[in-house]
């Protein structure tokens, strides 16, 4: 049976743990001062992966909270994965070296083609594409821009150069506590014949034990962040139901 991984999120902004609703940076809610401590929280409830988001770097397109992250990455003894702001070869080599498991490129996967495949060759499974998409487009630069790519057009694009993993947002369910949107997650997965890591919408233990019963259709986990944070899911609770 394909395994279904819990990916609690943890988006950075400021030195915090913070969550914004559908990526609007002037709706925010400051949930904890120390992400460390987060990070620690998760694991110690069973967590076996860390999902991490410079929202900082997201905005001005270069990673931010380098030292934060690498803090977070040396904290815990599971694997961590960075998104937000990723556009050189430089920005990739550090962050490796600062003990993250696994980079996420986002908007450079629309606008610089040549750095994404590079990644990919170089870098392999270290890289994940993150696929943000409003309206079955694209979106990029922290959602603040829509492009005019499809996102299965672009997912089928990028396996062909050796993409493995995607995480797919969409983006008007991100924060929104609706629920995932399956259809578009399976039918993503279907299209690049890849694992995808579904973000945005999860809010009651329901939408994960859906999901993970897409596990072999190619649905490799879910990213959970609000929901853990109100108390809605409970991530041990969660690990234990997904894995039965």
């Amino acid at each position: 049976m394909s395994s279904f991984i819990i990916y609690p999120a943890i988006d950075i902004r400021d030195g915090k743990c913070v969550r914004l609703v559908q990526g609007d940076y002037n709706q925010q809610t400051v949930y904890n001062d120390d992400p460390v401590q987060v990070a620690l929280s998760w694991e110690k409830q069973g967590g076996t992966y860390v999902h991490l988001v410079d929202l900082d770097g997201a905005k001005a397109g270069h990673p931010v909270n380098d030292e934060l992250i690498g803090r977070i990455a040396s904290a815990v003894n599971v694997p961590v994965q960075v998104g937000g702001g990723l556009r050189t070869v430089a920005d990739v080599e550090r962050l490796l070296g600062l003990g993250v498991s696994r980079l996420i490129i986002g908007t450079a996967a629309i606008e610089d083609r040549a750095f994404t495949e590079e990644v990919l060759g170089r870098y392999g499974d270290k890289v994940a594409i993150g696929i943000d998409a409003r309206n079955g487009y694209v979106a990029t630069r922290g959602w603040l821009e829509t492009s005019e790519v499809q996102a299965e057009v672009l997912a089928k694009e990028l396996a062909a150069f050796g993409a493995e993993t995607f995480i797919f947002t969409d983006i008007s369910r991100d924060g929104m506590m609706q629920g995932p949107n399956v259809e578009a997650i399976v039918s993503l997965a279907k299209a690049s014949g890849r694992t995808v890591i579904a973000s945005g919408g999860v809010s009651v233990m329901d939408d994960l034990l859906r999901l993970s019963k897409h596990a072999e259709d190619g649905v490799g986990g879910a990213i959970v962040g609000k929901a853990l944070y109100t108390g809605s899911i409970d991530l041990s609770e969660a690990v234990g139901a997904v894995n039965k």
